[in-house]
């Protein structure tokens, strides 16, 4: 077919794909950026100051995904792949007492408070140590050291950690590596003539980079996030394919 002049102006969708068994981990359609890249630079053997022979260097390369709307899966790209089911974290929670000397404090819904993180101050002085209300927590009540601490129809702020089940998490740790994947990259090329032509971009094992960094806004755009995957050799000495899917069936 004649090789005739295209054009750009879609982003990609990403399929994940487990580098060995090439089974699907995770498509991703909303990015709002997506970019590919090689780099093989050269090194040079040099007579009287002029570069007379060339050694080409291996070739690096990195794949980008920049998004504003994305799965929580998304974020297991930075870490071993392993969404767990359990949580520990803090909450804080206002109680009216109802009677003289304890609180009642509802356990949460799949989950459970750790007897011993259990502490509770006066409404509005949450984390004053000198305010803090001496006492014990078992299944449910919290009951002050001094009874005359706690007074019925008062309101107090109650903090404690929470075991939670029924979440979905996903650590990172020093032992948690991140997984190589076999990614496609899918766009539409548009050619002079406005017809649109599948267009592939193949990375044979990619590794996200282990940073990215969240920000919350009250203000402005929405939260942006961008990962970024190193490209390396597979087994068989492959790293990236650009692919025009000529087939008009496709």
């Amino acid at each position: 077919m004649p090789d005739i002049n295209k054009a750009n102006r879609q982003v990609c969708d990403v399929l994940f794909c487990d580098v060995k068994t090439k089974k699907p981990y995770l498509k991703f359609d909303t990015a709002n950026t997506t970019t590919a890249g090689i780099e093989g630079d050269s090194v040079y053997a040099m007579a009287k100051g002029s570069r007379k022979i060339a050694f080409a260097n291996p070739l690096t390369g990195t794949m980008s995904i920049e998004a504003q709307v994305y799965p929580f899966k998304f974020f297991s790209l930075f870490t071993d792949g392993v969404i767990d089911t359990t949580a520990v974290y803090a909450e804080t929670k206002d109680v009216t007492a109802t009677a003289g000397g304890t609180l009642s404090i509802a356990e949460p819904t799949a989950g459970t408070i750790e007897t011993n993180t259990v502490f509770a101050y006066p409404y509005d002085s949450f984390g004053d140590e000198s305010t803090l209300i001496a006492g014990s927590y078992s299944e449910g009540i919290f009951t002050a050291t001094t009874e005359s601490e706690i007074v019925a129809d008062k309101k107090y702020t109650v903090g404690y950690i929470v075991n939670k089940t029924a979440v979905r998490k996903i650590s990172f740790r020093n032992d948690k590596l991140p997984k190589d994947y076999y990614v496609t990259m899918s766009t539409l090329d548009k050619d002079e003539e406005g017809v649109l032509t599948p267009f592939k971009i193949v990375a044979y094992k990619a590794m996200a980079q282990r940073n990215f960094e969240l920000s919350f806004n009250s203000e402005g755009d929405p939260a942006t996030v961008t990962a970024t995957f190193d490209l390396m050799e597979d087994k068989d000495g492959n790293i990236i394919d650009m692919i025009e899917v000529t087939d008009e069936s496709e």
